[in-house]
């Protein structure tokens, strides 16, 4: 399994695990929880935040966070 932090622009992956006690509620209350899909869309130019989609929407994210959402990437 890799995390959002590992993947590479345009990639997609379906999120399997969350620390849920370190994730801020606004992310999860956004529809970041396991089993949607979530997309790479952009990395800020210094990589940090992630630009990502997912249930719909468009999320920035820092990169510690997104280190703690686990994925399995689609082909």
């Amino acid at each position: 399994m890799v995390t959002i932090a590992q993947m590479q622009v345009g990639q997609k992956g379906v999120i399997c695990d969350i620390a849920i006690d370190k994730i801020p509620l606004k992310l999860l209350e956004m529809g970041c929880l396991p089993g949607k899909e979530v997309q790479l869309i952009q990395r800020a130019p210094l990589n940090d935040p992630l630009y990502i989609r997912v249930n719909g929407s468009h999320l920035a994210i820092r990169i510690e966070t997104a280190n703690l959402i686990e994925i399995n990437l689609l082909t």
